[in-house]
């Protein structure tokens, strides 16, 4: 039976621990709100951007730009895989689902994978295993910037406008809501076209009264148009799953936290009610100590 000290120290250490998940509650409740307020801003323009991107590409000739080309399967075909993680943990199962969604596609993958890791977390995981890294990016979250969407967009696209890979898949946390985030493992290049790849249908041109669908003018070109829009394209999508990430992550903290500092207070009230029973069966055993010394005098 542990004693009232050591009862008093593990009650007191508790109440330090809450202290900080509390304060840690706070810190990422106010920078989700700021999270949210960017990817709130900025996914209706990727998505949009997304749905016309494809359904102008499924109808030009692929040879057109080097990033709508569609290369033939074959078994050793090298994919770039961009796992999104975080730079930190105590925040639930967060990275944990992001490596599992990368290690589930890998390996159903029918060839081979060359990871482009992003935050620290996967770094470590995927480091210490042996897979191939192509690239790493960590400590961008701290001061997320459109420029680190780039930079990350310029190695894909080199890396697969030279032929050393055929794919590049981007795989991040979705935000959904505070509760929830979605593990998203989206293909960003070759960019999908909607008549290819199943697109929505809102995504379709007009049609005409006989139902042709309607064609798209190009001014000054479609290739000159390409050329300008598809890598842009590139550094948008990327930079959605940064801030899809970033506002994830925030929002899985927030929760880890409260329900660690829960769990904290829970643990008090559980210690101190068997401080008291330790306590008051002590000043019992001394009463009867006390009455039996008085009965032998």
């Amino acid at each position: 039976m542990p004693s009232l000290i050591d009862l008093r120290r593990r009650i007191r250490a508790v109440k330090n621990t809450q202290q900080i998940t509390k304060a840690m509650k706070m810190v990422a409740a106010a920078k989700l709100r700021r999270a949210q307020e960017r990817i709130v801003n900025a996914r209706p323009y990727a998505v949009q951007m997304q749905r016309v991107l494809s359904s102008v590409a499924g109808r030009v000739d692929p040879s057109i730009h080097p990033l709508l080309e569609r290369r033939e399967p074959r078994p050793d075909a090298l994919t770039l895989v961009i796992v999104v993680t975080a730079d930190k943990g105590l925040c639930g199962s967060f990275n944990t689902n992001i490596i599992k969604g990368a290690g589930s596609f890998i390996l159903s993958n029918p060839g081979p994978a060359t990871l482009g890791l992003v935050g620290r977390k996967g770094r470590d995981f995927f480091g210490r295993r042996g897979f191939t890294v192509l690239f790493e990016q960590i400590g961008i979250f701290q001061r997320l910037r459109f420029q680190d969407a780039r930079t990350i967009a310029e190695i894909a696209v080199e890396s697969f406008v030279s032929g050393k890979v055929d794919r590049v898949m981007l795989i991040y946390n979705e935000f959904k809501s505070v509760m929830s985030q979605r593990v998203v493992v989206d293909q960003l290049l070759p960019i999908a076209r909607a008549d290819v790849d199943g697109a929505d249908a809102a995504a379709a041109p007009a049609s005409t009264a006989d139902g042709a669908n309607v064609d798209y003018l190009y001014e000054p070109s479609a290739q000159e148009i390409f050329n300008q829009l598809l890598p842009r394209y590139i550094d948008v999508q990327i930079y959605r799953a940064l801030l899809e990430s970033n506002a994830a992550f925030f929002a899985a903290q927030m929760t880890a936290m409260d329900t660690a500092s829960k769990n904290a207070a829970e643990m008090i009230g559980s210690l101190t009610l068997y401080m008291n029973k330790v306590r008051q069966a002590a000043i019992t055993r001394e009463i009867i100590e006390v009455v039996s010394g008085a009965q032998a005098l």
